[in-house]
């Protein structure tokens, strides 16, 4: 057993069982933090910003769960639009340099077996690190759009949904991006 397995299974033994929102909130979160974790793998290699930015992305969706309205869309693509900000708003705080030091004295430190498991996870999420920057001439839209489908298996309705676009301009976005991203594949090869 896994001491990420044993550790949820310690807490699972000492709490009453989950009812009402707390259940359902608890159900998206186990089917989706792998997914939204190895989103931002694929965007740092420092485990405890993985920690920190998965971290924020579920307090902000516990905080607003009561919002959240299952029929607009699934609760995965919901996910990525928060972590979508959530990362917008680091890169923003990062550039500035403003929150450097409030993030090092807040940060709790990751125990070895949470680093080496995050560091797994962001070993893991190599080819989807080197897909990103063969993409890097894409434009932002395009680029997000490839990723959330092809590498995190979003739906292109899912996908839509976390960029707040309709089905058939993600479409287009996606079409584009990867005939872009095809032609440089064979330009590197030197294929016709």
């Amino acid at each position: 057993m896994s001491p990420e397995a044993s550790t949820e299974t310690k807490a699972a033994q000492r709490q009453p069982p989950a009812t009402g929102m707390v259940a359902e909130f608890e159900a998206v979160y186990r089917e989706n933090v792998a997914s939204i974790t190895a989103f931002f793998a694929r965007r740092t290699h420092d485990p405890h910003v993985v920690a920190d930015l998965t971290s924020e992305t579920f307090v902000g969706a516990i905080t607003s769960f009561g919002t959240f309205d299952p029929a607009k869309g699934a609760a995965r693509a919901w996910l990525f639009g928060i972590a979508r900000h959530v990362y917008g708003r680091h890169c923003e705080k990062s550039s500035t340099g403003r929150d450097v030091e409030l993030r090092l004295a807040g940060r709790r430190a990751l125990d070895a077996d949470e680093v080496e498991d995050l560091v797994g996870r962001i070993d893991a999420e190599q080819p989807g690190r080197e897909l990103m920057r063969r993409w890097r001439d894409l434009p932002p839209a395009e680029r997000l759009a490839v990723e959330l489908v092809d590498i995190a298996g979003l739906t292109t309705k899912e996908t839509a949904a976390a960029l707040g676009v309709s089905s058939g301009a993600l479409r287009i976005r996606l079409f584009r991006a990867r005939a872009k991203l095809r032609s440089s594949t064979r330009e590197e090869t030197g294929d016709e």
